[in-house]
């Protein structure tokens, strides 16, 4: 490979956080399919802000996930600050458990994640319920964060192993 290929594969690797948080928050995009009449959704975006800002912080900057849910709210047609509110809440909550665990372990970060979405996502419902007098669909709300509770160790993994990749890269050099 060329220096120039490798300098730009590295920006990448080192950038893949920050290029998959505003992919999400740009076209707002969400995974939602139905299997069985069951509906199937989760929230990749808030396994991204989790993983990143509990393992590996400096991948992802506060600012940034500020910025990418204003970008979401507009996206989505949402009042401005409410995903940014959330984001940055979830960003707290990753960031205290990063504080109290000594040893990294894949089911604390699972359980975790999931008192986490609920935390977020209740205050997420509520607060447009309130204030915007929006309709607030628990089942949505429930479906959601056990979907993405149940899907956060393999996004973990991938997220460990692209990390962990980026690292070899930077050593190789």
């Amino acid at each position: 490979m060329a220096r120039g290929d490798i300098k730009f594969y590295q920006f990448l690797l080192n950038g893949f956080p920050i290029i998959l948080l505003f992919f999400f928050a740009l076209t707002g995009y969400s995974f939602s399919f139905n299997i069985f009449k069951i509906n199937i959704s989760f929230n990749f975006v808030h396994l991204i802000v989790f993983y990143w800002v509990l393992r590996k912080p400096e991948m992802l900057g506060y600012g940034l996930i500020f910025f990418a849910g204003v970008i979401n709210d507009v996206v989505q047609n949402l009042p401005i600050g409410v995903s940014s509110i959330n984001y940055l809440l979830l960003c707290v909550i990753a960031s205290f458990f990063r504080t109290r665990t000594l040893v990294p372990n894949l089911i604390y970060d699972w359980i975790l994640f999931f008192i986490a979405i609920l935390i977020v996502s209740s205050i997420h419902f509520t607060v447009l319920a309130i204030f915007f007098d929006k309709n607030i669909s628990y089942g949505t709300l429930m479906s959601t964060a056990f979907f993405s509770f149940l899907i956060y160790p393999a996004v973990a993994k991938i997220f460990n192993q692209i990390y962990l990749l980026g690292l070899k890269q930077e050593h190789a050099e």
